[in-house]
């Protein structure tokens, strides 16, 4: 069931939601080549402690870090360690944080150091099939319009979106209903109501959409072994322009 939130949830998902934005700001200045990514998620930690709220991802379904922490091949669900980030790198940092029973969650990539033109252009377009799947998260749409304007954009420049992981529905739960898929054809799908919450999430990588899971259980690896980026925000269908909760 996709939960309408009424305007006092939709305030506490806009406090938890800066959180976020504040602790990937936080990150943003950690990294750098030979930090570690554990080091990494003690900023993240701290910073959400410190604000009052608490780390979601610690713990969810039994994952041990407030962040994951994604470098280079891995998609998605990277477990923080002793592993250190070398010039030339990218890493993907998913965090998470609920105030007051109410969650937000973001994601972002950046460079570590000087990068190749080729990673800044994946990074570029991922973060603008982002922008361009938000612009479609306007009442009376359908989910896929979003699915679509994502999948769309990224495969135009080459790149292709991972089919196994998805957007969702977030509140009161990090994962509510609906998943929002990156991609789709447009139409389709649940039609798109003022107060919905989601997820909106691109993950794209430079070759194949394929995808597999390290012994750890967790880490998700592209299976060709290529870069991949992720970009995340949290967002409020309005009865005008979506409104991104996920911001300071």
């Amino acid at each position: 069931m996709i939960i309408c939130k009424s305007e006092r949830e939709i305030r506490y998902m806009r406090e938890a939601g800066r959180v976020v934005a504040g602790a990937l700001a936080e990150v943003a200045k950690a990294i750098r080549p030979g930090v570690t990514t554990a080091e990494i998620n003690r900023v993240a930690e701290e910073y959400i402690l410190a604000k009052g709220a608490k780390p979601a991802f610690k713990g969810l379904y039994g994952f041990p870090a407030a962040v994951c922490a994604s470098v280079n091949e891995q998609v998605v669900h990277g477990i923080p360690g002793l592993k250190k980030l070398e010039n030339g790198d990218i890493i993907s940092i998913d965090v998470g944080a609920e105030i007051n029973g109410f969650f937000g969650d973001a994601a972002q990539t950046f460079p570590v150091g000087e990068i190749t033109p080729e990673l800044q252009k994946i990074i570029d377009v991922t973060k603008e099939a982002l922008d361009r799947g938000i612009k479609m998260a306007r009442n009376g749409n359908r989910l896929s319009d979003i699915s679509h304007a994502v999948q769309s954009f990224v495969e135009k420049n080459g790149y292709s979106v991972v089919r196994d992981y998805v957007g969702h529905g977030i509140g009161s739960k990090m994962h509510e209903d609906p998943q929002v898929p990156n991609f789709g054809r447009p139409g389709r799908g649940p039609r798109l109501k003022t107060g919905m919450t989601l997820a909106i999430e691109p993950m794209v990588n430079m070759g194949t959409y394929e995808v597999l899971t390290l012994p750890d259980n967790w880490t998700v690896v592209t299976r060709d072994g290529k870069p991949s980026v992720h970009f995340e925000h949290t967002i409020v269908i309005t009865d005008g322009d979506p409104v991104i909760l996920t911001m300071l």
